[in-house]
């Protein structure tokens, strides 16, 4: 039986602080193709370190890896209104649909903002008829319940009334670029749903894919709608206070189909991204590669952090993230499965990536741990 398990363990957050010069956030994509960012490669049962290009990485694959890519694309998901009657100014952050065009939004402001408050929203295109959106209700969490009035879903008007939203740590003055809009989606980016991208995979150019093709490396999709809650920091003391957000996954018959057999010959599944990665461990808790391959369509709350023995990942492709969050969390425990020396190894190799001055987090480098 293949099965992700989480041991227990009781860690403190500040365990996965680190020191970051603010110059290294990058604040825009690396000049020239995508796949020109630089790579730092760790290979486990080495300790070896070493530093590449990201376009060369498949050097350090084999023939018959599998690469798991999220190809979930980010939705224009940030919309600016003005209230209706007073004018005042209202950025809506898109998070979830619920139904026909209610969703579950962040609103700024939003603390002294009511139920039936109205907010016209601004677009691109002239309109006859203003797109109006109602607060329904404040969740407990913060959010607001709003609903879209209009036959027409929202989701099919977000190229008109939305933009792409970079995260926080990215310094814009006014909207995002077109360039921005453009790096900030990975190219094989299929389906609609994620409000932040899956940065792993904006590395890839649609050569370096061939390439690994020819090489002998096989790709296969999943997708994770990824949240606004995933970059956050971990607010509580203690990370294991920490509860996780869920977040939309699906995964094919025929990607199921390439996980069993690659595991069943013994060739390596490699994630490309944490949320590849979290698709494949919440896959491995409910289903073995003993079974039949079958489609799932679920959602996930799933928090990996040391130690942690992983089911079905063998490698990871992943960013530089931020500290006392659970992608760090994540990438700590698979630097060294089942023990909590992978904190201290992700925290030796981010001191290293800092002395080279790689880049970090979204528009940032990449590491490879192998």
């Amino acid at each position: 039986m293949v099965s992700g398990q989480q041991l227990t363990s009781s860690l403190r957050t500040d365990q996965f602080d680190f020191h970051l010069p603010g110059e290294l956030i990058a604040q825009k994509p690396i000049d020239g193709p995508r796949d020109r960012s630089r790579l730092l490669v760790y290979e486990r049962k080495s300790h070896q370190l070493k530093h590449s290009q990201f376009r060369d990485h498949a050097a350090w694959l084999q023939p018959g890896d599998l690469l798991i890519m999220n190809n979930s694309k980010v939705i224009p998901a940030r919309l600016r209104g003005r209230k209706a009657g007073s004018g005042g100014k209202f950025e809506i952050f898109l998070l979830e649909e619920i139904t026909h065009n209610q969703w579950l939004v962040m609103l700024k402001p939003g603390k002294r903002t009511r139920p039936g408050t109205l907010i016209e929203i601004q677009t691109a295109a002239e309109r006859t008829q203003p797109l109006m959106c109602e607060v329904i209700s404040k969740t407990t969490d913060g959010h607001y319940c709003v609903t879209f009035h209009g036959s027409k879903r929202v989701d099919e008007q977000l190229e008109d009334i939305g933009e792409i939203p970079l995260p926080p740590y990215i310094q814009r003055t006014g909207k995002p670029s077109k360039e921005d809009q453009e790096r900030y989606q990975t190219v094989y980016a299929d389906k609609n749903g994620s409000v932040a991208a899956p940065t792993a995979g904006l590395h890839y150019t649609p050569e370096l894919l061939e390439t690994l093709r020819k090489h002998g490396v096989q790709l296969s999709w999943v997708t994770l709608h990824v949240g606004l809650g995933t970059f956050n920091p971990i607010k509580t003391e203690w990370a294991t206070d920490h509860r996780m957000h869920e977040e939309r996954y699906e995964i094919s018959e025929d990607t199921m189909r390439a996980i069993q057999a690659a595991k069943k010959a013994g060739r390596r599944v490699i994630a490309v991204g944490t949320t590849s990665l979290r698709v494949l461990e919440s896959v491995a808790s409910i289903w073995s590669t003993d079974q039949p391959a079958r489609p799932i369509k679920q959602k996930t709350n799933i928090f990996i952090y040391p130690p942690y023995r992983f089911g079905l990942t063998d490698g990871l492709i992943t960013n530089f993230h931020l500290p006392q969050s659970s992608l760090m969390m994540l990438v700590s425990a698979f630097s060294s499965p089942g023990s909590l020396e992978g904190i201290q190894i992700l925290k030796d190799l981010y001191a290293e990536a800092v002395k080279e001055r790689y880049r970090f987090f979204s528009f940032g480098d990449a590491m490879m741990i192998l």
